[in-house]
């Protein structure tokens, strides 16, 4: 399986890079890294604590969002017209390089 690289950028506007196994979710990813994506809901899309927001650049390569994670984003605060559920993302060759900035509202409550 090939490694996929993303990048991540911070509220603060760092960006941290990490690298993933084709096949691997962007929130496990994000999690690994270090990166304030709860996921509370452990990737079942019940919740939109792994709110990311896609690069525009990238955007259209994902495949497009579900009706349920479209609900789930309405939830999310800091929505952008890019905005993804990072549980839905999962890596591809065709995704190596993906930027990904985490919302300005994430808190991981996980890590307090």
């Amino acid at each position: 399986m090939s490694t996929v690289t993303v990048h991540f950028v911070t509220r603060e506007g760092e960006t941290v890079d990490a690298e993933g196994k084709a096949g691997t979710s962007l929130l496990e990813v994000g999690q690994a890294a270090g990166m304030p994506l709860e996921g509370t809901c452990e990737g079942q899309m019940a919740c939109s604590t792994c709110h990311v927001i896609v690069a525009s650049e990238w955007f259209d390569r994902l495949p497009p969002a579900s009706d349920e994670e479209e609900d789930m984003l309405d939830l999310a605060a800091d929505i952008h017209t890019t905005s993804r559920l990072s549980c839905q993302i999962v890596l591809a060759e065709g995704l190596d390089g993906l930027e990904v900035r985490i919302p300005s509202d994430a808190h991981d409550m996980q890590r307090r």
